[in-house]
């Protein structure tokens, strides 16, 4: 390694001991990525527990190639003991476990990713989009041409005919939190920084890519050696303003029928106890986001469930008859408002650190840390309570949900139906007593993350880990490895359908030479079977989705089986044919030394009845389908009824039930 530690202090006086020098003032000659390394391994962080501190990466995930083998290589292979190296073998995929990773840590910790110069660089893409719209900390170290340019044009490199300074990170600017190319080895000492209070700051949170020329990566700069001392990062959220507090509390006193949305940001901010017992409190019921899924107990009396175009009849009805939603950490996406249909009538109260988001919706912002907020909001509210007939219907409403989940989850399965995601889910949960509190369900895109959502029992923060910010299909399996390694105390579930296992599940080879077991349950109903149904519900024909609709050469469509490619790529694996043998299968799976996946056909048209909410889906204005034609009516006729809404149209259908307690 070259390096060497100069001091730049004189020797005090010509014939006493020579002076101490003060570590301010010393400097250790490294390399850019030696440089980089170092400082990433000195980042601690508190521990879960607060008695103690840790490693704040827990890792980097590497696939190394033209532009970071012997730059970024050689330092990580120095620092191998404090900064875990792991190889991956697909650039997004990796990207997507360390995102996991840091989401299954609730935002504390978190991990590290370096990639080659060209594809590697642009298979970041994706997995950067993810995390910028899931607002999770990554950082993406991809490798860089020569700022030299004496090679030019090098190996993989992107040329703009326009403008010389561009390379192929530049494509991951605008799904970037923060973004620096280093030129110089000197530019660290205010790019880590900057880079390490965004990857952990509430409001700014989101992936941070710092590009790496080569030639600078291995170039040598004499570094303030207390650069690189260990350093306790805080996680730093906004407390609220006492204004807005005030503002808030005003608006709450006056309500008669408030309901708590509960997004991710109740999981981040380490907020549940404190949503817990301020719903108790008041008795306001809560509905659950995706990312916000788990907050509270499922079992809890005042949790409604899931929200929105996936979400549960409970939630929705209280949605609907809403007269005040307190948002907490959520962006207010589409399926969470349906669309801005199912909760107009109400006013928005929204506690977020990010102003951007805060702002949705048109709501009264509380830009503020959830926990903090709910704690000033308690001790301002005092006794006041949402009216008691409010309340009392909540709870029924959510008590009878629970019991419509049980028979949905528990139905007779008959060998000769295929069975359907809600029957696969119910052999889950059977499968362990504990499940709602043991288990982490990992899925990402298609039909299951609406079925997990309204039926998926969550009994702990942290269970249920579904990606429905960008529903990116191949996240399922990766993202099941980085919440593994999280977490490795739990049993990992990964729930995935064939369209997302096909296009990608190299993590599984992954998975078993880390000996981060997970349990992967395919189901494969032959296509993409959501899009599908979505493809119909909007007038067209069924087309390039299911396996039987698609373009096929004389040997038709393939017969895949899943169990046997599983068993490839170094996992146990078995096919089940209907739910018996999931149920016996699950068992198995359990008690394996390694990575099991089992696959299961089902039904790609069924999906559970209950609940659900309308989804805004242009349909096309001019068609020679007579079907279009009709879904376009229909289209124009909720258009019109979230016209009416907007302007109150519809006030008359909300039931007046009195007003809420006051102090």
């Amino acid at each position: 390694m070259n390096k060497r530690v100069l001091d730049h202090d004189t020797v005090a006086g010509t014939t006493g001991a020579p002076h101490v020098p003060d570590s301010r003032s010393r400097t250790i000659r490294l390399t850019m990525a030696q440089a980089l390394i170092r400082y990433l391994a000195a980042q601690r962080v508190e521990t879960e527990d607060g008695n103690g501190d840790e490693p704040l990466f827990a890792g980097v995930f590497a696939i190394f190639g033209h532009g970071n083998v012997a730059g970024i290589g050689e330092a990580l292979y120095q620092h191998r003991d404090a900064l875990p190296t792991f190889r991956a073998h697909n650039e997004q995929a990796m990207a997507h476990s360390a995102i996991a990773y840091a989401k299954a840590q609730f935002r504390r910790r978190m991990m590290a990713v370096t990639t080659s110069i060209g594809p590697g660089a642009t298979n970041l893409v994706t997995a950067a989009a993810l995390a910028h719209v899931n607002r999770l900390p990554v950082l993406l170290l991809p490798g860089d041409t020569f700022v030299s340019r004496a090679p030019d044009p090098v190996l993989q490199q992107v040329e703009d005919f326009h403008d010389g300074g561009i390379s192929a990170n530049d494509a991951l600017k605008p799904v970037s939190r923060y973004f620096d190319r280093i030129v110089h080895p000197a530019q660290l000492l205010t790019a880590l920084p900057r880079a390490i209070r965004v990857l952990t700051d509430a409001a700014l949170c989101g992936p941070v890519t710092l590009a790496l020329p080569q030639d600078v990566q291995a170039a040598a700069y004499d570094f303030p050696l207390a650069f690189f001392a260990p350093r306790v990062v805080t996680l730093h959220a906004p407390a609220p303003r006492a204004d807005e507090i005030a503002r808030s509390v005003a608006r709450l006193k006056q309500s008669q029928r408030p309901l708590i949305v509960a997004g991710g940001g109740v999981l981040y901010g380490r907020a549940t106890d404190a949503l817990r017992a301020f719903a108790s409190a008041h008795g306001i019921p809560v509905a659950e986001t995706q990312a916000g899924k788990g907050a509270l107990a499922w079992d809890d009396p005042l949790n409604a469930g899931a929200l929105g175009v996936t979400g549960s009849p409970a939630a929705n009805a209280l949605a609907h008859d809403a007269d005040c939603v307190l948002a907490i950490g959520t962006r207010l996406q589409d399926f969470t408002t349906g669309s801005n249909t199912l909760f107009t009538q109400a006013d928005v109260i929204a506690i977020n650190p990010n102003a951007f988001d805060g702002l949705k919706h048109h709501a009264q912002t509380v830009e503020s840390d959830a926990r903090m907020a709910l704690d000033a909001l308690g001790a301002c509210v005092h006794d006041w309570h949402a009216h008691s007939a409010w309340t009392e219907r909540a709870r029924q409403l959510s008590a009878q949900w629970r019991e419509s989940v049980g028979a949905i989850t528990h139905a007779t399965q008959e060998d000769a139906v295929l069975p359907y995601d809600a029957d696969v889910i119910g052999a889950v949960q059977r499968s362990h007593p504990e499940s709602a509190s043991h288990d982490i369900v990992v899925c990402a895109a298609g039909t299951l993350p609406a079925e997990l959502h309204k039926l998926w029992r969550a009994g702990r923060p942290g269970a249920y880990h579904v990606e429905y910010g960008y529903s990116c299909m191949g996240y399922e399996i990766a993202g099941g490895l980085g919440a593994k390694l999280a977490r490795p105390e739990r049993d990992v579930i990964v729930m995935v359908g064939d369209g997302s296992y096909l296009m990608m599940n190299s993590e599984i080879a992954t998975s078993v030479m880390l000996g981060a077991k997970l349990i992967v349950v395919v189901l494969d109903n032959r296509g993409y079977g959501c899009i599908n149904r979505l493809q119909q519900a909007c007038g067209g024909a069924p087309f390039n989705n299911m396996f039987e609709d698609c373009a096929q050469g004389p040997l038709g469509a393939p017969s895949i089986d899943f169990a046997m490619h599983a068993r490839a790529l170094g996992a146990h694996a078995e096919h089940v044919a209907n739910v018996g043998e999931l149920d016996a299968a699950l068992q198995r799976a359990r008690a394996a030394d390694r990575t099991y996946v089992i696959s299961i056909d089902t039904d790609a048209a069924r999906t559970t009845d209950d609940g659900g909410w309308w989804w805004e889906v242009a349909v096309p204005e001019v068609s020679s389908r007579t079907a279009v034609n009709d879904a376009r009516a229909a289209y124009e006729a909720q258009l019109d009824q979230r016209a009416q809404r907007a302007h109150g149209d519809d006030a008359a259908k909300r039931a007046d039930i009195g007003p809420g307690t006051q102090d």
